[in-house]
């Protein structure tokens, strides 16, 4: 198993640059990359700089994030959502990173539970035909809000499922899985090559329906049975990498080395006792 870094961790005190720099420093073997800091790091960086510092150094990309909000959208937001993903696309064929996380949209009425899996299964077709000259997955992630389209593992594995093509899969995220009462055996009876990524974090002990982001704390400090997840995990034959993301407002008031020292600390600790962690 794979230890990758997720840079909303560091979202309010860290740039791409420094991430990369600590990453490095503490051994993940790979960084998701916030749509966000990409833009912020090519202000005054380029893309070829990016690829040299991956070329020079062990850690390398293996996600971005995000194309928030995919489904429902008006058409001039539907325009800008296939730009950012030509524009992420043309910067993984650069720096080889070819996995994209998608993001259902929160809030849209009335609509039934039949619309919103044919309209999720028609954007990811489009989104996937386009980035499949790229050699480039779309990951879509369900969030376990109440108002999100896409908010349990079941729901979002029927729609990929639905969808049916090899470059597009889910995200895995505990934090999401446990906040609406995902089922353990809906993740036992799933296909380990369509998760495309795995999230780990932990939460606060709050009724179903009640969490939010910033109710996060690392792997192990909380209330969702993240042994159950990763025992399964293993019986299904996964094993391909696991990143650390947490949207804790009092972790991005620490320093971001320590952040990413004890991201990686955490995270070892608890995936180790089911998997094993090796170095290339």
């Amino acid at each position: 198993m794979k230890i990758a870094f997720n840079e909303a961790t560091t979202l309010k005190n860290s740039t791409l640059k420094r991430d990369l720099e600590l990453c490095e420093k503490y051994g993940y073997d790979f960084i998701e990359i916030r749509l966000d800091k990409l833009k912020e790091y090519f202000i005054h960086h380029t893309v070829e700089e990016l690829k040299t510092f991956f070329e020079n150094h062990y850690i390398k990309p293996y996600a971005f994030n995000a194309l928030e909000f995919i489904t429902f959208r008006d058409q001039e937001g539907y325009e800008q959502l296939k730009s950012d993903l030509q524009f992420l696309c043309e910067v993984g064929e650069v720096i080889d990173c070819k996995t994209i996380i998608a993001v259902p949209t929160f809030d849209i009425g009335d609509y039934t539970k039949t619309k919103i899996k044919e309209e999720t299964v028609r954007v990811l077709h489009e989104l996937a035909q386009l980035a499949e000259p790229y050699g480039v997955r779309i990951a879509l992630e369900f969030c376990g809000y109440p108002n999100c389209s896409v908010n349990t593992f079941a729901q979002a594995y029927d729609i990929v499922r639905e969808v049916n093509r090899h470059n597009v899969g889910l995200v895995l995220d505990c934090f999401h899985f446990h906040a609406m009462n995902s089922r353990i055996e809906d993740l036992r009876a799933a296909d380990p090559t369509k998760i495309f990524v795995f999230h780990i974090d932990d939460c606060e002990d709050l009724p179903v329906g009640a969490l939010r982001d910033h109710h996060r704390v690392w792997p192990g400090d909380g209330a969702i049975d993240l042994e159950q997840i990763l025992r399964t995990l293993k019986d299904i034959g996964y094993n391909e990498m696991v990143s650390i993301e947490l949207f804790r407002p009092e972790y991005w008031e620490w320093d971001a080395e320590k952040t990413i020292q004890v991201a990686k600390e955490k995270t070892e600790k608890l995936v180790n006792r089911y998997f094993k962690i090796e170095r290339v």
